[in-house]
């Protein structure tokens, strides 16, 4: 006998109830992005690989390690996207939407990474990010961030810190990279792993280490700050100076470096302590060269992604955002004939009351049985048909959670009935 298959390791189901925090996080979400102003771009879940080498960099952990990478039946190699920036880049440039614009775009799906899974981390998760090309100055800077403040907010997420860096230009980061080398080559030997591997290939990095004794040994390195170039550091100064005007708690994080090599100047995390070692639910930073680096003309931009699982993981330990029931309205039938009538009521209550989710007893059985359904589907109301209100031409109503006795009302009022209870609009009020 063959055993059950069951999902694949780091690629899990997300299982009703907990589809409707989901749905309720991802509107709230979309709703902050749309008043301001940003616009969804769909993409694709598989590019050619060499979009991401070129883009978050040959020697990043992703490329090397992580990426989920295949030849197809032509021979060219493919890999699932990692993270939406670099195809989002390579949307814009393909369609022409950099030419004389300045495209606010948002993008919502699953990325892939081959990760040890842990809490906050599957090899198939969700994002929803941001991008914004065209603007050099920290304004946008600062409202993305005040943006992203307000998703997190909107969530009921008010526990999170924001963390501010700025990483310079490509040429201070190179100097200070030489300066991180010959300061931690003298202590190759009590490195971790990872950061012997990273000191010869992105030093940088080693600054991000989750590992105690790692980050010992970085106490008295050098910081990037000592090497950034005055037009970064003005850049910066202005940015903390937006952030104040309006209050936005932050903390300037010296060691905050971000994963992928093509950030530049402003880079921010929002970080949590309640979700272990994967704390960032929010992270983002400026990227002015790689629509260069894909083939286009210099363009400056700024983009953020969230993780959903995260988030999802935080809301729940809150309570979470949404109770929602299965359905409003639970509507018990007994017998043949009810059976038949009630699917014509069941169809006429959806067309007058759109937004009422009635959900119509199927598989037959006794009174008690279907009651116990009505009950365990959280609806607030049951309707109920049976030979006697065929006869009556009426409808029985019950309140499922104050309780009471049942209530016959004629059938031609059930709307109206409904709508007053449950506060909805009739389609002929729309």
């Amino acid at each position: 006998m063959s055993s059950n298959i069951r999902s694949v390791r780091g690629f899990s189901d997300t299982l009703p109830p907990i589809t409707a925090t989901w749905q309720a996080l991802e509107a709230r979400l979309r709703r902050i992005l749309d008043v301001y102003g940003y616009q969804e771009i769909r993409l694709p879940q598989v590019e050619k690989t060499e979009l991401f080498s070129r883009s978050i960099g040959e020697v990043t952990d992703i490329v090397e390690k992580e990426m989920y990478t295949f030849e197809d039946r032509n021979g060219d190699s493919l890999t699932l996207r990692p993270e939406g920036t670099a195809g989002c880049v390579r949307a814009c440039l393909e369609h022409g939407l950099l030419h004389n614009q300045q495209p606010r775009l948002w993008y919502a799906g699953a990325m892939f990474r081959h990760e040890r899974p842990q809490k906050g981390r599957l090899r198939q998760f969700h994002q929803i990010g941001a991008e914004v090309f065209g603007l050099t100055g920290p304004d946008i800077d600062a409202e993305m961030i005040l943006m992203t403040a307000r998703m997190l907010a909107a969530i009921g997420l008010d526990d999170v810190e924001l963390q501010i860096n700025s990483l310079g230009t490509p040429a201070a980061r190179q100097a200070y990279r030489e300066a991180l080398v010959a300061h931690l080559s003298g202590y190759s030997e009590q490195l971790d792993a990872d950061s012997q591997r990273r000191l010869q290939t992105n030093p940088l990095r080693i600054l991000d280490s989750k590992i105690p004794e790692t980050q010992a040994l970085l106490n008295d390195a050098p910081t990037l700050d000592e090497y950034l170039d005055q037009e970064s550091r003005d850049h910066f100064a202005e940015l903390r100076r937006r952030l104040d005007a309006v209050g936005q708690a932050y903390v300037v994080n010296p060691r905050l470096v971000r994963g992928l090599d093509y950030y530049g100047r402003t880079v921010f995390e929002w970080v949590t302590h309640r979700l272990g070692a994967q704390g960032t639910v929010c992270a983002g930073g400026r990227y002015d060269g790689v629509v260069e680096q894909l083939g286009g003309r210099p363009t400056p931009a700024i983009g953020f992604a969230m993780g959903l699982e995260r988030l999802v993981a935080l809301i729940e330990d809150n309570e979470g955002l949404v109770n929602t029931p299965q359905a409003d309205v639970y509507l018990v039938l007994l017998g043949d004939a009810a059976e038949l009538e009630g699917l014509r009521l069941a169809e006429k209550l959806r067309s007058d009351l759109p937004e009422l989710r009635l959900l119509m007893h199927c598989g037959g059985g006794s009174f008690k049985s279907q009651f116990k359904r009505a009950d365990r589907s959280g609806a607030r109301l049951a309707l109920v048909l049976a030979d006697q209100e065929l006869a009556d031409g009426t409808v029985g109503l019950k309140d499922l959670r104050e309780g009471g006795e049942q209530q016959a009302h004629p059938v031609d009022a059930v709307v109206h009935v409904l709508a007053r209870q449950l506060g909805l609009t009739t389609h002929s009020e729309d």
